[in-house]
């Protein structure tokens, strides 16, 4: 590998940038009301605070994986 040559190309940043936008999007979604002492927030329970939002959010801890990991194509 040449010392001019980065090892981070274009598509490592566009991918650790969709992973950061998938993140931040799956953490947005776990936001809600909350429940107090005096009243009971059913939505706690929902469907997307407790099970989507963390697949979303761990899609995108491993999407920033995927992005560390890959090589760039090598010129011939």
């Amino acid at each position: 590998m040449n010392k001019n040559q980065l090892t981070f190309v274009k598509s490592n940043f566009l991918l650790l940038a969709v992973a950061l936008v998938a993140i931040v999007l799956g953490f947005i979604l776990m936001c809600g009301p909350s429940s107090s002492f005096d009243h009971f927030e059913p939505d706690i329970f929902s469907v997307r605070r407790i099970v989507v939002a963390p697949m979303v959010s761990l899609a995108g801890f491993l999407m920033v994986i995927v992005a560390i990991m890959r090589k760039p194509k090598q010129k011939a």
